[in-house]
């Protein structure tokens, strides 16, 4: 017996986007698919150094599972578990199917991410969302913006008629003040869509980079910036610096979240972990591979009202915040064919984009 078997003969399990091993019925394992490989963050040889029973947290069930279809007790076996991930991943729950293999030592095991269906659905409603928005906020920035420069211009000339009446200008002050700022919001609304892409051959490890020089410039103390990096990710094309500004509302955001733990001198640190994706769905589009950008803080967490509506405009947890950092990331990553979506609890919060590979 040896676990140097040839994985031709399984090569279709690596279109799926469940997770598929041929395993002994001891455990040991024979073949991993691609699948496997990228949630476990593992290659196929890897795996067939280890034992089944090394990621799983209740041993005993999958033994005695693998042994009853082993010796034909059952034709299959089918019951819940978790696999237990790299040091810094929780445990995914997982709907598991074990039934016989095409050799008489040979047992088929997979497994479904029992919130693969949730994530996929919550993906799919966070994208009409945005697309349903991009349209009316366009439509509503252009209606603003006409009789806001009017109203300005007219304070204006209201203020020259007034003349060195300090009492009264002040309020034309205050009118043309107020018009700038709206005008600056309605900009910073409309800015995705005003200019087309420049598009050129992106690192995601350069962008980064940059947003992590930008973050400490601006919090020099109190927070520390961890880099997780999977180096063997290629370049893609992509317009470099609409992703920096996507990448670092998405940081700022944390920082400015954890600001209070820095003042009461508590840890705060932003983790930037990459990692490569297999046989993934975006927009209702298969891709072979994608790049994973995880923007990982240990902040308080998003509050639980606002979880399914932060990527719309206007929405903000925080006091003073404008509600526009994360809707503007999220549009330009999906003008990548991307997607960001977000897991968070007190004490970990993770925004992940996944952009398409060539």
């Amino acid at each position: 017996m040896t676990n140097a078997t040839s994985a031709e003969p399984w090569g279709a399990f690596d279109l799926l986007t469940t997770l598929v091993l041929v395993v002994r019925p001891l455990g040991a394992v024979i073949f991993a698919n691609a699948a496997f490989e990228d949630q476990m963050r593992l290659s196929r040889r890897s795996a067939q150094r280890q034992s089944l029973f090394d990621w799983v947290a209740d041993a005993p069930r999958w033994r005695e599972s693998l042994e009853a279809v082993h010796l034909n007790r059952v034709a299959a076996s089918r019951f819940e578990s978790q696999l237990l991930r790299a040091p810094h991943d929780e445990p995914m729950p997982v709907l598991v199917l074990v039934s016989a293999g095409a050799g008489p030592d040979e047992l088929l095991v997979e497994m479904i991410e029992a919130t693969q269906q949730t994530r996929q659905e919550r993906e799919e409603r966070s994208l009409s969302q945005v697309l349903a928005s991009k349209d009316l906020i366009r439509n509503l920035a252009h209606e603003i913006k006409n009789p806001l420069g009017g109203l300005r211009g007219a304070a204006q000339l209201l203020a020259l008629e007034l003349g060195n009446d300090r009492g009264l200008t002040e309020y034309t002050d205050v009118i043309v003040h107020e018009a700038d700022r709206l005008q600056l919001l309605v900009d910073r609304l409309l800015a995705p869509h005003r200019h087309a892409p420049e598009v050129s051959d992106v690192n995601i490890h350069e962008i980064c980079e940059r947003v992590r020089s930008l973050l400490l410039v601006e919090h020099p103390k109190g927070l520390s910036v961890r880099r997780d990096y999977d180096i063997s990710l290629p370049d893609f094309r992509g317009d470099r610096e609409q992703l920096i500004q996507a990448a670092l509302n998405i940081a700022q955001n944390a920082a400015q979240v954890m600001e209070p733990q820095m003042a009461r001198g508590e840890p705060a640190e932003i983790v930037f972990r990459t990692r490569v994706a297999r046989q993934v769905t975006l927009g209702k589009q298969r891709w072979k591979l994608a790049l994973e950008l995880h923007i990982e803080d240990n902040g308080p967490g998003v509050p639980a009202e606002l979880r399914d509506r932060i990527f719309l405009p206007l929405v903000s947890g925080r006091e003073g915040g404008t509600g526009l950092g994360l809707h503007l990331a999220q549009t330009i990553v999906q003008a990548h064919q991307g997607l960001i979506d977000c897991e968070s609890a007190v004490g970990r919060t993770s925004f992940r984009i996944t952009l398409p590979l060539p």
